[in-house]
């Protein structure tokens, strides 16, 4: 029986969740980065060799690097994009030197992840993250008071958004942009939020950057990028996986490239080594019920280098939260069977990488989690909670119950 390959992200020595517990949670390997490196620089091979030892001092390996960060300067073809590239190939060949094998990345411009409240309360008394439609449309349109925003929301939005926001106190304005524009971009070595009204204006100026960037000119940067890389990634036996927009739609006016099936045809008709491949996170990719979660596995599993597992409510408006892994639209006992079936088919083509790694996404904050530091989204009980729960599905799948 081909198990899912089970990991865990650590935020290296600075992480609330101590590296040896992990073996004790049943987690066989380890996703971690050096995010001590500055964006754009080579990754020192003392500085992997280092995490490398640390791992191991562990009794695991360290199977993922998650994220070598694409810098705006590549994303935008623009200033340091080719000297970037550069050290990107040789962060990669440094890697591939102490054994990594798959390295993350994304193509998202200024913003990653998003989410408007990081302790929205559920029923049961825990907390999760949600992104509020309603929420950020005043974040962009009152308090950013980004240029010509309302030309993205329907009126009814814009009007929803103006209500809310004259709700709202000075303190709550205030953490909703800290929310935004600090924690879930540089959660782990963000800088200190000690002016306001300065990361305001910063951040709009990145915004700015691309304003005369559409899609059709972003793919062409990523499709450049991957042509200078993959070659790269060949020669070393690295599989880069991008991944997927979160969340999979437009938001502050900037262009997203990667939220749906389509876009991962287009990625695989610009380059189709097999090298060139995606980060399955069902969390992302379910945050739009128009997305076939279970065709993308279908038509493009051999592509799936790595597996967030997770899953999303989607309500009405657009909005959506993070629910857990058995709750939610998407049934994770079938996905995760049709991910058993992938690694099958590669078991039966004679493939080396038949083993999918796969790691419990952004976890419910329960019981002690609600007292513990953690990083927003990865909590310790509440991702533990999620690996069991993947232990379980594949188990009664595996056994036929």
């Amino acid at each position: 029986m081909i198990k899912l390959k089970k990991t865990w992200r650590w935020f290296g020595p600075d992480d609330a969740v101590n590296l040896n517990w992990l073996k004790q949670l049943g987690v066989e390997g380890v996703v971690t980065a050096l995010h001590q490196i500055p964006s754009g620089e080579v990754w020192p091979e003392e500085d992997i060799l280092k995490r490398k030892e640390e791992v191991e001092k562990a009794g695991l390996t360290w199977e993922i690097v998650e994220s070598l960060p694409v810098t705006e300067a590549i994303k935008l073809g623009t200033g340091a994009c080719e000297s970037h590239i550069r050290n990107y190939q040789q962060s990669l060949r440094n890697l591939a030197r102490y054994g990594i094998k798959t390295v993350v990345y994304n193509f998202m411009p200024v913003v990653d992840w998003i989410r408007t409240d990081l302790n929205y309360p559920l029923p049961e008394g825990s907390t999760s993250l949600i992104f509020d439609c309603t929420s950020f449309a005043a974040f962009d349109l009152y308090i950013l008071n980004r240029p010509d925003a309302e030309n993205d929301y329907a009126p009814e939005m814009v009007k929803r958004a103006e209500e809310f926001y004259r709700k709202m106190t000075p303190p709550e304005r205030e953490t909703l942009a800290y929310t935004i524009i600090v924690v879930t971009q540089g959660f782990v070595n963000g800088p200190e939020y000690n002016d306001p009204d300065h990361f305001k204006t910063l951040f709009l100026s990145q915004i700015k950057k691309y304003q005369s960037i559409g899609g059709l000119k972003l793919r062409e940067n990523l499709a450049f990028f991957l042509g200078k890389i993959i070659p790269v990634a060949e020669e070393c036996g690295i599989n880069l996986a991008i991944h997927p927009d979160d969340p999979p739609f437009p938001v502050l006016g900037l262009p997203r490239i990667f939220s749906t099936i389509e876009d991962m045809e287009w990625l695989f008709k610009t380059n189709a080594s097999l090298n060139n491949g995606i980060v399955f996170c069902t969390g992302s990719l379910s945050a739009r019920k128009d997305n076939d979660l279970f065709r993308m596995v279908k038509e493009h599993g051999e592509r799936i280098h790595f597996v967030h597992l997770r899953n999303t409510e989607v309500l009405g408006d657009g909005s959506f939260y993070e629910s857990g892994l058995l709750k939610g639209w998407i049934d994770m006992a079938t996905l995760t069977g049709a991910l058993l079936q992938e690694m099958q088919h590669r078991q039966d083509a004679g493939r080396a990488d038949i083993q999918i790694p796969v790691r419990p996404d952004h976890g419910i904050r329960l019981f002690d989690d609600l007292k513990l530091r953690s990083y927003p989204g990865y909590p310790l009980i509440g991702r533990l909670k999620g690996l069991a729960e993947i232990c379980g599905l594949e188990e009664g799948i595996l056994r036929g119950w």
